[in-house]
Order: C-alpha cells, then sequence, then structure tokens
C-alpha cells in the first residue's frame, strides 16, 4: 500500500482502477533545416496548428447540455492561447530565422512563454504557464500524426497522468477522479474538475511513475490524498466514508434555497468568486446573494492587444444583467509588471522580485490609459444594475488620491460622451498587504468598503509562497498573526461603519467559518463548489456565543496554543488560549 497527497480541489472520493496515461514527450525531434525546406516547415507547423483548432472547435460544438459553464471557456482559453502571435507567431518566426524544425520552434517558445507565467508571484497567473505548454502538447502530437482524444473516456477509471489538459480533462466523460502530478487549485485543470464535480488531486509530483495501470486506487478529492492498492480494511473504510459522502451532499443540496441566517438571527451575505462572464450563473445554481469578486485579468491575457473600452463593458454588462439585480464587485486588473503583454504598449519593467513589484493598482497607475479605459467600462457597467469597483493591493494613501482623480476624469469622460453610469459607485480597497490590514481603518474611511484577499496577506504576512512545495507546509490561514490582522481589518470596517468582506480561501474553507463570524464577519465570497458547506456553519452557528471566545483565541500569540482553542471551538468547548 502506497500513499500519495497533493492538493484537493474536492468532490469526495472515488474508488477504482487507475488508467496512466503517457505524458507528452520532452523527448523534441531538434534538426536544423535547409533554407529550401522553410516553406514546407511552416507548413507542417500550420497544419499542426489547424488541427488542433479544428479539435477544440469540435469538442466546443460537441459540448452537452448542461455542461459545466467553464468547459467552453476554457476550450477559448486555449484556442486564443493558440492564436498568440507570441506562440505560434514566434514559433514560425524560428524556423526561418534559426532554420529550426516544426517541434523544435514550438517546443522552445512555449518554454519561454511558460517561464514568463512561472516566474510570477500570483497563483492563477502562474498557471497559465501550464496552459502554455498544454497547448503546445497538443500541437506537439498533432505534428507526430497523434492527434485525436488522450485516452478512452468511456472508460470509468481513475486517471493518472503528468498533467491532464481541460480539452482532454472534457472527453474523459466517465472518468471517476484524476491524479495529476503538476498543477494547483488554481489551475484550468483543477476548475474543471471541480466544475465537473468529479474528485482530483494535483501536485503530486511522481503518481505517474508509481502507480500502475490497473492498480485499484482511492482518491480522496477534500483530503488530498491517493492511496494505491490499498488493504481490505482500508478500502472497507474508504467506501463507507464515499457513502457517507454522498449522503452528505445530498443534504447540502436541500439547503439550496435556504436563508443564510445564524441561530440567533444573524443574516450574511454569500457570495461567489468568478474569472469569467460565463461563470456568472453559477451564483444562482449556488443560491448565491450575488458576486463578490469578479476578476478581471481573462480579458487582458493570452491576445496581441488590449482590450478596448467597449469590450470590456460588454463582458461586465453580461454579468451585471445575468445577476438581476444581485450585486456585482467587480476587481481591476491584478497583473504583475513581468507580465508580457504582447500589444507592446505600457512595456513592463523588469523586476528581481514580482511579489513586490509592480502589480495591481501599481501597474494600474503606471499605465493611466489602460486604467481609464477600465474604469469607465466598470462606470458603463453599473447603469445596468448593482456594481462595486474593487482595487487590488492598496497600500498606500497616494494611491487612493491617484484612483479618485483618475475615477473622477473617467465620470467626467462618460458624462462629455452622454453615457450612463452610477454616480455614486461604491469604491472599495482589497486588504492584501499586511500595511494595509494595520492601516485599515483609514483606508475604511477613505473608501466605501473593504475586501479582505486572504490568500495573499497570508502569503506576505508570512513571507511564503505557497505553490512552492519546499515551503507550502508553511502556508498558515490559522496563524496568530494571520488571524490580528483580519480581525483588526474586520473591526476596523465595522467601526467605520463600512461593509467588509473576505474573498480569499479562506472564506470558502467551512473551518474558518465559526472564527470568521466570530470576529464579525457579515460578508463572505467564495468558490461555488464551498457555499453550501459554509452555509451549513453558519446556519449551526451563534454569534452571540462565537465573538467572546474568538476575541480570547485572537488575542493569543502562542501557535499551539491559539491552535488548540480554535479546535475546542470547532468542538464547542471552552477556547480560551491563555
Amino acid at each position: 500500500m502506497l500513499q500519495l497527497s497533493g492538493s484537493g480541489i474536492g468532490g469526495g472520493i472515488a474508488i477504482g482502477r487507475a488508467r496512466v496515461l503517457e505524458v507528452a514527450s520532452r523527448d523534441v525531434p531538434r534538426r536544423r533545416i535547409e533554407p529550401a525546406d522553410i516553406e514546407a516547415e511552416q507548413l507542417r507547423l500550420s497544419q499542426a496548428i489547424g488541427q488542433v483548432k479544428a479539435e477544440l472547435a469540435g469538442l466546443v460544438e460537441g459540448l452537452p447540455q448542461g455542461a459545466p459553464t467553464e468547459a467552453a471557456a476554457l476550450l477559448e482559453v486555449h484556442a486564443m492561447i493558440l492564436d498568440d502571435p507570441a506562440l505560434s507567431g514566434a514559433a514560425r518566426a524560428s524556423i526561418v530565422e534559426h532554420l529550426w524544425n516544426a517541434e523544435w520552434a514550438m517546443s522552445a517558445q512555449a518554454g519561454h512563454l511558460a517561464a514568463q507565467f512561472e516566474a510570477l508571484d500570483d497563483a492563477y497567473l502562474r498557471e497559465r504557464g501550464r496552459d502554455v505548454q498544454q497547448v503546445a502538447d497538443r500541437v506537439m502530437r498533432a505534428l507526430a500524426g497523434l492527434g485525436g482524444p488522450l485516452a478512452d473516456g468511456s472508460e470509468p477509471v481513475i486517471f493518472v497522468a503528468e498533467d491532464i489538459a481541460p480539452a482532454d480533462m472534457l472527453t474523459m466523460r466517465c472518468a471517476l477522479g484524476f491524479a495529476i502530478d503538476l498543477g494547483g487549485t488554481t489551475s484550468h485543470s483543477a476548475i474543471l474538475a471541480r466544475s465537473m464535480n468529479v474528485p482530483a488531486v494535483l501536485g503530486l509530483g511522481a503518481a505517474r511513475m508509481q502507480v500502475q495501470d490497473d492498480d485499484w486506487v482511492i482518491l480522496d478529492g477534500d483530503a488530498g490524498v491517493v492511496i494505491v492498492a490499498p488493504d481490505d480494511a482500508v478500502l472497507a473504510d474508504y467506501q463507507a466514508r464515499q457513502a457517507a459522502g454522498e449522503r452528505e451532499r445530498a443534504k447540502l443540496r436541500a439547503l439550496t434555497g435556504v436563508a443564510a441566517v445564524t441561530r440567533d438571527g444573524q443574516a450574511i451575505s454569500l457570495q461567489i468568486n468568478i474569472e469569467r462572464p460565463d461563470e456568472a450563473r453559477d451564483a444562482a445554481e449556488s443560491g448565491a446573494g450575488g458576486v463578490g469578486l469578479f476578476r478581471s485579468e481573462f480579458l487582458f491575457m493570452n491576445r496581441a492587444e488590449l482590450p478596448c473600452e467597449d469590450e470590456q463593458f460588454e463582458a461586465y454588462r453580461q454579468v451585471v444583467q445575468a445577476l438581476k439585480g444581485r450585486p456585482v464587485t467587480i476587481r481591476t486588473i491584478d497583473i504583475g509588471a513581468d507580465k508580457t503583454l504582447n500589444s507592446g504598449v505600457a512595456p513592463a519593467a523588469s523586476t528581481a522580485n514580482p511579489a513586490l513589484g509592480r502589480r495591481a493598482i501599481r501597474y494600474s497607475l503606471a499605465h493611466p490609459d489602460v486604467f481609464l479605459a477600465q474604469l469607465r467600462a466598470i462606470l458603463r457597467a453599473s447603469a445596468c444594475g448593482p456594481v462595486r469597483l474593487l482595487v487590488p493591493m492598496i497600500a498606500h494613501h497616494h494611491e487612493v488620491d491617484s484612483l479618485m482623480t483618475l475615477l473622477a476624469r473617467a465620470r467626467e469622460d462618460l458624462r462629455a460622451a452622454r453615457c450612463a453610469f452610477d454616480p455614486a459607485l461604491p469604491v472599495g480597497a482589497m486588504i492584501e498587504v499586511p500595511a494595509a490590514a494595520l492601516c485599515a481603518g483609514y483606508f475604511a474611511r477613505r473608501l466605501d468598503f473593504l475586501s479582505i484577499g486572504t490568500n495573499d496577506l497570508i502569503q506576505y504576512t508570512l513571507a511564503i509562497d505557497r505553490v512552492d512545495h519546499e515551503v507550502a507546509s508553511l502556508y498558515d490561514p490559522f496563524h496568530p498573526a494571520v488571524l490580528r490582522l483580519v480581525a483588526g481589518t474586520i473591526r476596523a470596517a465595522r467601526e467605520a461603519g463600512r461593509p467588509v468582506s473576505v474573498c480569499g480561501e479562506m472564506a470558502g474553507d467551512w473551518r474558518a467559518t465559526a472564527l470568521l463570524l466570530g470576529m464579525g464577519l457579515t460578508e463572505f465570497s467564495m468558490h461555488p463548489a464551498s457555499l453550501l458547506r459554509v452555509k451549513r456553519e453558519i446556519l449551526q452557528a451563534d454569534t452571540r456565543w462565537l465573538s467572546p471566545r474568538v476575541s480570547r483565541i485572537v488575542r493569543g500569540n502562542d501557535p499551539v496554543r491559539v491552535a488548540a482553542a480554535l479546535a475546542r471551538l470547532a468542538q464547542g468547548g471552552p477556547q480560551a488560549p491563555g
């Protein structure tokens, strides 16, 4: 029996036979061609790219009714990457300039682009490097005459692979689960598996080398565990857990239309985080009260030019109208200075440390024309329904000053153009830098609301990168320092009479729900898959009972004693850490 650990993305427990997928060959054929063969080699590459385009288009057209909302969007992302001149165009140029064969040219350029993404601090953007490599792998398969499905999708098995692209995952319609060596919780493979409600564990490292075809495998998508060749006792235990999990999910589904109100009558707002307009329907299906975080980066990524104001407005309008009166919080772009936009507009300065470089609001203020176009688009969308503007990585008072100046200019531009907008559009700051959390009272007084981005706040507070497996174990949302910053921000916002929410992964972690309620939080925003589990915790909670106990926990500074107090809180016993 062998146990492997990785990042679970939910979905419960799967038990079945393994099917190990062959990794795309990294032994890329590399040969120099004769000048006379340039045209023929470019034609080979163009034909392979055309074949992959046709495969992706066929998958989109073949999506069944009720397919995950993310499916078509992720296929379109891969199609856009395929069309990106920075990939296909540069590969064609390499054939001419370096006399490389098509495989060499495509592999080299994909590796170059993937490395740019992987150098980013933001986990979501970093995972886009995997998308580039997945698209290139598909082209390489076509060049080798191996196009088509990666595996027989009718098999009810647990697929084990180094990596699985969303396009391939969609063909595995009978999959029991996915065990993947690469990627993390923000990868597109994880997003799709979650939307398919199929158990998956990513970041396993070397599962493909340790699992054999037809091995019995237990995959726990909630715990992030894969057990190979379990003994009878372990198998029986997990079969019982699997049955209990099915009963549990049925109970949770019954809560979809139930209002999120604590036992002592405190109404709680539960909203969802989305990344693309077509995910807006998840708000209705999950019973969410709105969109607490609409990431706008998708508009700017994997393209040859910046999106115009009208294109941005159309994307925002779709979401606002789909929510039918429920609020939508749109976050301005959070891209780093080292993220190359292939438009040639606003070239970014290089930096040795992207985490501390020109990203988010710093990037936006450094490129006011780009920022103004986005502000105008968001303002225009506010005429279609309730919208809030959220700005990431605020840390300085002068950033607020500059933001307000540009927002005023955007309003003037729209008035001059006779475009409708909400003149009282709420403007908020994302609190994800320790300095901002410590000065939350100031930002609460200057702005209309605060939203705590716990993912980055934890990383900056603990000085760790949660995507780096060597230090991932140090990522601790319940560290006393993190709890103090979160509680202090909530308290500062409440004292200023401003709404405050948590939109990081901590909001969707049911183990943190009672803790956040005890801190006074009344607005949560999370992935739709987490909403019902968190709602059940809310329905069982009494904030009057929690508040004094959580206050004592937050005052503690001994991590061991605080952890013990949190455990007792979950059990409903005495909490003070002393």
